[in-house]
């Protein structure tokens, strides 16, 4: 187990688009599924922001139990484990997250489950923005640290608009609260199919300082305003 706040527990593979409650059928986009060895809660999160709001959506949470999938992804490379315990920094709130390879410079807000039982996504209307799990592992601290960041919105693409660009090697950084930068290597950029999410390796407990950065991906449904996959960045603390 991490020695630091858990990682959310299970979730339904997508993710929401903008601040407003959804549908389950309207708002599955970019649904990830959250692993806790000690319970099953279950958050829906998108990532774009081209859907408006949906009359009567939201009502209740989507709950099913976490279940690994064995289905093929897309995959760059197989994340190595070469962090070992005991190199991590201790709990700070992050400030900005710097990609210089596809040009992000983007501030954090924090995200929480809302009362719907959802994983509230970063407001839609700020492109250049991303949000973290907060009472999850902050990134650095042992644990699974979790950052989402919309594709696009209803007019223009968004801060994570260039993410699948990014593979196995490349680095990134978090400017936190204590004055430190953590900085992160890629292990791999892969892309899951949102009704075969594999919860448990994104989500898993672990006692290395990871990060997931997460955003949709695949192809949007106009019908269903669905994104089909989602895309997933793995990496550890440097």
């Amino acid at each position: 187990m991490a020695a630091g706040p858990p990682s959310p527990p299970d979730a339904d593979p997508a993710f929401p688009c903008d601040g407003s409650a959804t549908s389950r059928r309207t708002r599955r986009t970019a649904v990830t599924m959250f692993w806790s060895a000690v319970a099953a809660v279950v958050l829906v999160v998108t990532m774009s922001g081209r859907d408006t709001d949906t009359p009567g959506a939201g009502r209740a949470p989507h709950a099913a139990p976490a279940v690994e999938s064995s289905a093929p992804s897309t995959a760059r490379s197989a994340p190595p484990d070469r962090q070992t315990e005991g190199e991590h920094l201790p709990r700070a709130r992050p400030l900005r997250l710097l990609i210089p390879k596809i040009a992000v410079s983007a501030p954090f807000t924090d995200l929480a489950i809302g009362g719907t039982g959802q994983l509230e996504p970063p407001p839609a209307h700020n492109t250049n923005l991303v949000g973290w799990y907060a009472k999850g592992a902050s990134p650095g601290e042992p644990g699974t640290s979790i950052i989402a960041g919309h594709v696009d919105t209803a007019t223009s693409p968004a801060v994570f608009a260039r993410l699948s660009e990014l593979e196995q090697g490349d680095s990134f950084q978090v400017l936190r609260a204590d004055g430190r930068s953590a900085a992160f290597v890629i292990d791999s950029v892969e892309t899951f199919d949102k009704n075969t999410f594999p919860s448990r390796r994104v989500y898993g407990d672990t006692s290395r300082s990871l990060v997931r950065l997460i955003t949709c991906a695949g192809d949007y449904d106009r019908q269903a305003r669905d994104y089909t996959a989602n895309l997933v960045v793995f990496a550890h603390l440097a």
